[in-house]
């Protein structure tokens, strides 16, 4: 099979012209080809009123080799890469058992749950861990909160099964390097379980939350065909590690329950996500490398989706093909602070994204639709460990600062607090709403959010909303609206793990993996590193079964 790359069609193409496209690019005649498969399809906007879709396909042809030698020169046409994933050991056409060994995955997001899967699928079922509740019931908690403002810590929008990219914009698109096509296996595996074909080809994939909370469910169940074994309200509030002396590595040997539970394991994934701080102090008194790390704080930035359509799209605005439109802001401030754009949903909404009592915190979410009134970003501002020197987990006690006062700002209701865009760039607070209307619930308070954020950044993010709108004309919208705060875009910490095996650095048995650790950033990512731990666990269990043999 073929790979031909870079095939340009106008937006509004006709059904045939990608057939005929592919046979002037290769020079043969249609007899010749066998098979055409769009592999990916982007599109160039640089020119509104002439927008282009690039496509990149797979062929097969009756002479493959003839075809190839003749377009040598062409770096466009190429032997299409084998994509399929193989399993390092065992796989579910052959089990691979060793002994009573049975590894444990803690969580069950994007990471946790394709750890789960791979382990599953190679015959070594996972015993999965989760403190939260199973999807449905977590989502009947999670909109009871927007509703009546009673927050549950251990179901939210950060824990239960499907992790915190359920309630998201249901992003699969990431910028990690990716040589093995392991985001190829996630996509396939979604598609199994109810996504729409599309996410294996256009260039941005999205599903939404309402479709990963049927597909969460039915991969829990492939899990349970496979032997796994899933455990809900089950939080883990330690793990016992034998150690030989203060400063000497570990090797786990078992997980406590808050039920008092102990269950025995020697190896043991941790995929919990961003912001289960409670595990990051235990682990951390329990000996664990943890080390900070770099993350962004700033806001959720309303506009009219119409406004964000126009300025990418122009003319073609609400073209099926093109969806709603996104965008990619970075600004470098005078201060030296980057201000730049996150987790941008187009045609969606802002939620309270809160777990823990007290504290206010925001993040974006969309349908597959997309086709709410407002689009949505977070803007935020680079930090790093130089901002919260003195310890590892210094990160989490800036986050909670934030929170804390974008939860006074807000009224003490879990409203949270927000400001129109022209009010904020000028200091003044904001007393009423222009003709952006809010989508968080329960409800936004307009104040002034100058000390919602320290100085360093609100004055970086002055700065930056009218240089967006050179980018992007008509961004800075004095009554588009700021909502605060956005605390968790990433992990404030990293749990430092080998190259080679995945395992912490003085830990033996412990795979740190996902946002949580702070080796991705995003579900696709996330579902990758879980993959990659899966297959580090299983070579482990390999390699201590032959021990035993």
């Amino acid at each position: 099979m073929l790979r031909i790359a870079e095939l340009k069609l106008p937006l509004d193409h006709p059904d045939d012209a990608l057939n005929d496209a592919v046979l002037a690019r290769l020079g043969i005649e249609n007899a010749d080809l066998l098979q055409l498969e769009v592999f990916k399809r982007s599109f160039d906007a640089r020119k509104k009123t002439a927008i282009v879709l690039i496509y990149s396909v797979n062929v097969r042809l009756r002479d493959e080799a003839t075809v190839l030698a003749r377009l040598a020169g062409d770096v466009h046409v190429m032997t299409a890469p084998d994509t399929d994933y193989r399993f390092v050991a065992g796989g579910t056409q052959a089990p691979y058992h060793a002994g009573s060994e049975r590894p444990v995955v803690i969580g069950t997001g994007p990471c946790g749950l394709f750890a789960a899967l791979i382990l599953a699928q190679m015959g070594l079922r996972p015993l999965i861990l989760e403190r939260g509740k199973v999807v449905r019931e977590r989502t009947v908690d999670t909109f009871g909160f927007w509703r009546t403002r009673e927050l549950n810590p251990e179901s939210n929008v950060q824990f239960g099964e499907g992790g915190a990219g359920t309630f998201s914009d249901g992003k699969l698109y990431s910028q990690i390097k990716d040589s093995k096509h392991y985001g190829r296996k996630v996509l396939t595996e979604f598609v199994k379980a109810g996504a729409p074909d599309e996410i294996m080809y256009v260039s941005k994939p999205h599903i939404g939350t309402f479709r990963l909370v049927k597909m969460v469910e039915q991969m829990r169940e492939n899990i349970i065909a496979l032997g796994g074994e899933y455990r809900f309200s089950s939080k883990v509030v330690d793990i016992d590690i034998e150690r030989s002396g203060a400063d000497a590595g570990g090797q786990v040997r078992a997980v406590i329950l808050a039920s008092g539970e102990r269950i025995a394991t020697r190896h043991l994934v941790l995929a919990i996500g961003h912001s289960a701080r409670d595990t990051f102090e235990m682990l951390y008194e329990r000996g664990v490398y943890i080390e900070a790390k770099p993350f962004s704080i700033g806001f959720r930035v309303e506009h009219p989706q119409s406004l964000i359509d126009v300025a990418r799209f122009g003319p073609n605005a609400g073209n099926k093909l093109l969806g709603a439109a996104d965008y990619k802001l970075v600004h470098h401030a005078s201060n030296g602070r980057s201000v730049y754009s996150f987790c941008m949903c187009p045609g969606g909404t802002v939620v309270a994204a809160a777990s823990e009592p007290g504290r206010v915190v925001t993040n974006g979410m969309s349908q597959y639709s997309r086709n709410e009134r407002n689009a949505n970003s977070a803007i935020v501002v680079g930090v790093t460990p130089s901002d919260y020197p003195g310890h590892p987990l210094a990160g989490i006690a800036l986050q909670r600062r934030l929170e804390e006062t974008a939860f006074a700002l807000g009224g003490g209701t879990y409203d949270a607090p927000g400001q129109l865009m022209g009010d904020f760039v000028q200091g003044r607070a904001s007393s009423a709403l222009g003709s952006v209307v809010p989508s968080l619930k329960p409800a936004v308070r307009l104040t002034d959010l100058a000390t919602a954020l320290p100085d360093y950044a609100i004055l970086a993010m002055r700065e930056a909303f009218p240089a967006f709108d050179k980018q992007i004309r008509g961004y800075y919208q004095p009554d588009a609206l700021l909502t605060g705060v956005e605390t968790r875009t990433s992990s404030p910490i990293r749990i430092k793990r080998g190259d080679d095996d995945l395992q912490s650095l003085n830990t033996r048995g412990l795979f740190p993996a996902g946002e949580g650790a702070g080796y991705a950033g995003g579900i696709l990512s996330a579902a990758v590193d879980g993959i990659k731990v899966a297959e580090a666990v299983a070579l482990s269990l390999s390699a201590t079964a032959s021990r035993i043999a």
